[in-house]
């Protein structure tokens, strides 16, 4: 179901799950929120694979266990309709599987549907702001990934400490200037970091970035 016109100062926000009850609740949720507005609320993969194109949201809020296509399947086809739209996974799976699927998909943050209704809507600025909000043990999950040495000549095998510490950062879900203020670097030592790091790993996006190094 669609939403009627939207306001174009706030965020348009677009529901994928097919629990009608936590559909509704989240739908009030964004309606109560000021800077936010239901972009429209979808019980299937395919419904939504028809419908959001046609008014592509800000961000979608994304169930993975969908009947018919799974919302990881979703999001890897939306995101080819709508690349300017972010995915914000909205589950109960907290494996290390449906994560890291998720972001090649083309997702953006992963947050459990326990989540608190205030972090969730904290989680929705910040992923459309470029952010990539997960829970802390989620991101401890990341993080670890990080640790593992690179591949001898693996591409990750030619990114400098600072290089690598950057893109730690990245897959914590920090911003350019969060980054910068955390490294003590300056915004445009950050800027030339995203220049070298895609160049290194031949990849033309952020998500691309985190999920190439992921997989080492």
């Amino acid at each position: 179901m669609l939403s009627p016109v939207l306001n174009d100062m706030q965020i348009k926000v677009a529901i994928v799950d097919d629990d009608e009850g936590i559909r509704s609740s989240l739908a009030m949720l964004i309606r109560r929120a000021p800077t936010l507005r239901l972009a429209g609320e979808f019980p299937d993969a395919e419904t939504a694979l028809k419908e959001i194109p046609r008014h592509p949201p800000n961000v979608v809020l994304m169930d993975i266990n969908l009947p018919g296509l799974n919302g990881v399947e979703c999001v890897r086809q939306l995101k080819a309709a709508v690349p300017a739209a972010q995915f914000l996974m909205l589950t109960v799976y907290e494996d290390s599987e449906s994560l890291f699927n998720s972001f090649k998909a083309g997702a953006s943050g992963y947050l459990l549907k326990r989540t608190a209704p205030a972090r969730l809507l904290e989680a929705i600025r910040d992923v459309h702001a470029g952010g990539s909000p997960m829970t802390p043990q989620l991101a401890r999950r990341v993080v670890q990934f990080f640790s593992r040495p690179a591949p001898e000549g693996s591409p990750m095998a030619k990114l400098t400490p600072g290089e690598r510490e950057f893109l730690e950062q990245l897959a914590k879900g920090y911003a350019y200037k969060e980054i910068a203020d955390r490294m003590s670097i300056s915004i445009d030592t950050v800027r030339s970091y995203v220049r070298t790091v895609y160049e290194k790993l031949h990849v033309h996006s952020r998500t691309e970035a985190v999920v190439k190094y992921l997989r080492g």
